[in-house]
């Protein structure tokens, strides 16, 4: 079985779900921001640059851009 990078992974499935949505990474800081999560933009980019972080951030950006489902390979 081959080893999966899974910061890449997540980072991904965050990226395509933007692009699927259409949203820029401003969008998505607004989107967060009416959620509740304070993100600036850079910081927003760093953190999917990097992959690092959590499942629950995946799932506030998720929600945030309003994806009902997501197919995983």
């Amino acid at each position: 079985m081959p080893v999966i990078d899974w910061s890449a992974y997540a980072k991904g499935v965050l990226r395509a779900e933007m692009l699927r949505k259409g949203m820029s990474y401003a969008d998505l800081v607004g989107a967060l921001g009416a959620a509740g999560v304070k993100e600036s933009e850079a910081n927003l980019r760093n953190k999917v640059s990097r992959g690092s972080f959590t499942a629950a951030f995946l799932f506030q950006c998720l929600s945030a851009m309003g994806v009902k489902t997501l197919h995983l390979d």
